[in-house]
């Protein structure tokens, strides 16, 4: 059964205090039968009459036929800009070229009708043209509405380019509660992550890596539990189920945008999962979505940290004689053969180079572990603790929770784990494994074939 959350407004009263925290957000408006204040909503935030609203054959439908319709009666100019609908739109950077040259011969204000890709695009061509966009969101499937990034694939290589968030964001209830029911478990997966997220920055702050963000860690953290506390009504549809979760996907996004990265949001489910992303995952014919690879992902790290806090941190390598550290040269040559696509594997050296320990870092390291290691480990046991049945409430949401639900299997999963360190300079739990000499080990013991 859903847990009792609290009433829904606090959650848009949180929300609305963060925006006006934001220094590029203007509003997010949430509530029922929106979409009819289209046109004030957007002459409030810098749209004077004319609009080019960017689309998918299926956004369109949802809402974008309406949106012009609604417009065109209030006397504004409406340009659409509408790409195909299946196979989904790929989150590519030529793409975001191909709507940034549209409209720079143009004068319209940029209104991006859909959620994740689409908002992404929408959000790199503005920022390109230095214009502001709003968004009139479709699903409430991921949490990049309002971040300050654009998650975007290059030559191969998905890397999230600094970007401005929309300045508007219209989350009308009735159109996000007729989402697919598929894509509001993407968004409950998406969210899900912040859990494993949270706990890999705890232990970058307690290793003295990266300290936490106060600020930015509540915004994320704080009321997670209950913004996860409805996955039944949620797979039903249900308006305020989905507007709970809605408003946690947007904190999230204000929280990476006044933090000036992903790292709230992020750590090893993601970078497992932008892997998969890389590689085109596919299903039916269809590339895998962003929130069904976290979901998976997110299981598989909560299982990893299952495995480190039933262990003693005093039995880690006590010196280098009984593991060596690896050095960088086996390394570099581990990632390769992990990341045998060559531009993939070249982004990933330049980012994992600034994680690479000597020889007296990595003992001033497993030190630090032996000393306050099990004092971490009850930081993390604690924050994990507050959703101890999180695979059972990622399951009743509708996300997968199992890597063969993505068209993964456990080898593909394993190696995948193996990999995924390497892709970004930030510190997870993924890290602190391999620096241990216990990766290997407990990946083959948690996340081996069940």
């Amino acid at each position: 059964m859903d847990t009792a959350p609290a009433p829904f407004p606090s959650s848009r009263e949180r929300l609305a205090g963060a925006v006006q925290e934001s220094a590029t957000v203007a509003e997010v408006r949430v509530g029922r039968n929106l979409l009819e204040e289209l046109p004030a909503f957007l002459r409030a935030h810098g749209a004077d009459g004319s609009v080019c609203l960017f689309a998918d054959g299926n956004t369109w439908k949802a809402a974008g036929e309406r949106a012009a319709g609604i417009l065109d009666r209030a006397g504004w100019q409406c340009t659409p800009f509408i790409l195909p609908g299946r196979p989904r739109v790929s989150p590519d950077r030529r793409t975001g070229d191909e709507l940034r040259a549209f409209l720079a011969g143009r004068e319209h204000y940029l209104v991006a009708v859909g959620s994740g890709v689409l908002n992404d695009l929408a959000k790199y061509a503005a920022f390109q043209l230095e214009r502001p966009y709003a968004v009139i969101a479709t699903a409430a499937s991921m949490d990049g509405y309002t971040s300050a990034g654009s998650p975007l694939s290059e030559d191969g290589f998905k890397i999230t380019l600094p970007c401005r968030p929309a300045r508007a964001v219209l989350g009308d209830l009735g159109i996000l509660a007729e989402a697919p029911a598929e894509m509001n478990g993407w968004g409950f997966g998406d969210l899900a992550g912040k859990l494993p997220a949270g706990a890999d920055w705890i232990l970058a702050d307690g290793l003295g890596v990266e300290a936490v963000d106060p600020i930015a860690w509540a915004l994320v953290q704080e009321d997670l539990p209950r913004q996860l506390s409805r996955p039944a009504a949620l797979a039903t549809g249900d308006p305020e189920a989905v507007g709970e979760l809605f408003c946690g996907l947007n904190l999230v996004g204000l929280a990476m945008e006044r933090h000036g990265s992903s790292r709230p949001a992020s750590g090893a489910d993601h970078q497992i999962a932008h892997l998969w992303e890389m590689e085109g995952l596919s299903l039916g014919g269809e590339k895998v979505s962003h929130g069904a690879c976290v979901s998976v992902a997110t299981v598989a790290m909560l299982r990893l940290y299952r495995w480190w806090l039933a262990r003693d941190p005093r039995e880690a390598p006590p010196t280098e004689r009984t593991t060596p550290p690896a050095s960088a040269e086996s390394e570099f040559a581990l990632l390769r053969s992990l990341l045998p696509h060559p531009t993939i594997a070249a982004r990933a050296e330049r980012e994992f180079t600034p994680k690479l320990l000597s020889p007296g870092q990595r003992e001033e390291r497993l030190t630090l572990l032996r000393r306050e290691g099990a004092a971490l480990q009850g930081r993390v046991a604690d924050h994990l603790d507050r959703i101890a049945d999180l695979p059972d409430r990622l399951a009743r949401a509708g996300a997968p929770i199992r890597p063969d639900q993505i068209g993964i299997d456990g080898e593909r999963l394993r190696r995948s784990a193996r990999a995924a360190r390497f892709l970004r300079s930030r510190y997870t739990l993924l890290d602190l494994l391999a620096e241990t000499g216990q990766l290997d080990r407990a990946i083959d013991e948690s996340l081996g074939d069940d």
